[in-house]
């Protein structure tokens, strides 16, 4: 087990990586999809919002992070037209189906199942960018993805005991992160067609 500020230290490494993709946002090399970015700045403050209430510590900073970055991603990806990825209908409807989840969560108002409906949520908005980076793997670039995975390995590294709370959302993230730095860093989409 890690001391407990390496949670910063895989937070800023998980950062570093964000603000190089928001940079190739903003410059038009990556297109982020708008709807998997809206909801993965949401779901992840309410998945924080819910950790704070179930008393999970400095860890919950990696969750805070992986909301707040793509906050800032979607706000770059308006300031180059480049960066418009194009959305379809599935986008539409994983972001409908991700609102439910976070309306769920508005009605039990429990903590682990705010953390469990946070991360159907934020599953659900990350289907269409996993799709566009299997599909498109030039849309997006490999290193942010990456460096969250090292962020999150780090923060998960420290825990001293293993809770939904303390460890689900950022586990799934881990899992998330990691199909899309494969599917971007191997063009897995370009090698095997379904």
């Amino acid at each position: 087990m890690l001391n407990q500020n390496f949670v910063i230290i895989g937070t800023l490494i998980g950062t570093a990586g964000a603000f190089a993709y928001i940079w190739d946002t903003i410059k038009g090399k990556v297109k982020p999809n708008r709807v998997s970015f809206l909801l993965w700045a949401i779901a992840p403050m309410i998945a924080f919002a819910a950790q704070i209430k179930q008393g999970v510590g400095l860890e919950s900073l990696m969750t805070f992070s992986t909301g707040f970055l793509p906050l800032l991603t979607l706000i770059a990806s308006f300031t180059n037209k480049n960066a418009e990825w194009k959305l379809t209908k599935f986008d539409l409807a994983c972001g409908f189906l991700s609102v439910v989840g976070l309306i769920l969560w508005l009605v039990t108002k429990v903590g682990n199942v705010a953390i469990f409906f946070s991360i159907v949520a934020d599953g659900l908005a990350a289907l269409p960018t996993m799709i566009k980076a299997y599909k498109y793997p030039e849309t997006e670039i490999a290193l942010p993805w990456l460096a969250t995975c090292i962020g999150v390995t780090l923060t998960l590294l420290t825990l001293q005991e293993w809770t939904f709370a303390n460890s689900g959302f950022i586990l799934y993230i881990f899992i998330v992160d990691l199909i899309i730095f494969i599917f971007v860093q191997f063009k897995l989409g370009n090698r095997i067609k379904i």
